[in-house]
């Protein structure tokens, strides 16, 4: 019955363009590029079914907001430059913000162990127990199963979370595999809450929101209800959108738990691209700090990545980006700094398939703004969104199948790696589900592949050695599985 009105509210795309406050030039006339990346943000946003998004650029100093869409197909109110927005991982840079102002105050050592402050802390495995450090949270590298949420148990919630990782499974040992993970940031922020005595979103309030000055930021959805704020959608298999429900953050608010409006999150980029002052001049951070903060702590094995503290790092043509993205009940989000040139672009939307409009919009700036094209097979690692290889194709040499076919296991699901008819295929089997389907992938490089066909063509797909040079781990969507058996059954 309500199916025509889903497609009017999607077809009624306004596209206004919108500024910050007086503070930010209000009156200067629009950039050309931004012009043109917001034309392609409309054509995207027909092309996968996305009603709503948010388009901001911060090029030194000067921050420009275009609004697109409705916030909802149920209630088609556009979208504005004060329209909250659920941020999901974007908001590890939140929680790691937090954490490095307790750092500067003394209260947090980065290379402590997660003991010194949880002393009941463990998981299955008694040396990661005892070994994992903070800085192994931060950097997605403490090699426990990762995908991880909490029950809400309101104020209790991280607390019980944390005590409920005692028979997690450990997959790598601290340090020995990138992989992206949840539960890390989830303990992080119970450490924040045991140092400061406060629970997770007052202590955001006190040393994150609240010192840069940001008034449309919150980690409570009670908070988000008295404003405008965009409803995730899904589209089905004819492209009908609905809402996802219940409208929520999540319960793992370090990992996800942030949302806030265009003009905020423009404000915390100009912070963080800054000298660790607000719009006051108050010192909130030093300068250092945030320098750290986007400085390589690790490469990223089977990328062409690094990782800094919660920030992502790559290098894309002659210039070096800092971004997260995020993905969470119908919003798919990302925030990229190029902190050399001053410059950062985020693109917000509130529909699953905005990964791809994301992903074409943020190539387009990069290329238009700085000339930077990802070079042939560049590697791109997961960074809270999903990601396709722009320029993939296959070495002429395939390298020998036998290394790589085995099953490998995490505790949601097993990954089937064989040789089918001289060519490595992937399958995924979730406990209790039937098999996805298969995927064949081709190496475009040492130990990594990507899936040549079907709906996740293009998608990335690394193998990961230990320290013998074996093949132990393979990565999907950024998560590994750890290897069982040599050879599939």
């Amino acid at each position: 019955m309500r199916r025509p009105f889903f497609r009017l509210a999607v077809a009624i795309v306004c596209a206004a363009a919108l500024r910050l406050p007086a503070s930010a030039q209000p009156h200067a006339p629009s950039d050309p590029i931004f012009d043109t990346l917001a034309d392609l943000v409309t054509a995207k946003m027909r092309e996968h079914h996305v009603p709503g998004a948010a388009l901001g650029v911060l090029r030194d100093g000067r921050a420009e907001i275009r609004a697109f869409g409705v916030r909802s197909v149920e209630d088609p109110q556009p979208i504005t430059n004060d329209t909250v927005f659920p941020l999901a991982s974007i908001s590890k840079t939140v929680t790691t913000t937090a954490v490095m102002r307790l750092v500067e105050q003394g209260k947090i050592d980065l290379r402590a162990p997660v003991r010194k402050y949880l002393p009941d802390f463990r998981v299955g495995d008694e040396a990661a127990s005892r070994d994992v450090t903070v800085w192994h949270l931060l950097t997605h590298t403490s090699g426990w199963e990762g995908q991880l949420s909490a029950a809400d148990k309101g104020d209790e919630t991280l607390a019980r979370f944390v005590a409920g990782l005692a028979t997690n499974m450990q997959l790598a040992p601290p340090g020995a595999a990138w992989s992206y993970n949840n539960a890390g940031f989830g303990v992080a922020g119970r450490i924040i809450e045991v140092v400061t005595g406060k629970t997770f979103s007052d202590a955001i309030d006190d040393l994150v929101f609240g010192p840069i000055g940001l008034k449309l930021a919150f980690t409570r959805v009670g908070d988000i209800a008295v404003h405008r704020f965009a409803l995730g959608h899904r589209a089905s298999a004819d492209g009908v959108l609905s809402i996802v429900k219940p409208f929520t953050l999540g319960s793992t608010l370090p990992a996800g738990g942030t949302a806030m409006a265009m003009t905020d999150l423009l404000e915390y980029v100009r912070f963080h691209l800054g000298d660790g002052t607000n719009a006051a001049g108050a010192r909130v951070l030093r300068r250092v700090t945030l320098e750290e903060m986007r400085r390589t702590q690790l490469r990223k094995q089977a990328y062409d990545e690094d990782m800094g503290l919660a920030w992502h790092l790559r290098t894309v043509g002659t210039v070096r980006t800092a971004a997260h993205g995020g993905t969470f009940a119908g919003h798919i989000l990302l925030l990229e700094l190029v902190p050399e040139k001053n410059f950062a672009v985020a693109i917000l939307t509130n529909a699953g398939s905005g990964w791809r409009l994301i992903q074409d919009v943020e190539r387009a700036a990069l290329r238009e703004y700085h000339g930077a094209v990802f070079a042939a097979n560049q590697a791109i690692g997961h960074r809270g969104l999903n990601e396709t290889l722009p320029n993939a194709a296959p070495l002429a040499k395939q390298p020998p199948l036998s290394a790589y076919v085995g099953l490998y296991e995490r505790p949601m699901n097993t990954v089937d790696v064989k040789n089918v008819d001289g060519r490595l295929v992937v399958q995924v089997q979730p406990r209790g589900a039937a098999r996805d389907p298969e995927m064949p992938l081709a190496f475009y490089a040492a130990d990594r592949a990507y899936v040549t066909s079907g709906p996740e063509a293009n998608a990335s797909v690394e193998f990961v050695r230990d320290a013998s040079d074996a093949v132990q781990w393979v990565r999907l969507t950024g998560r590994i599985a750890r290897r069982v058996r040599p050879t599939a059954p």
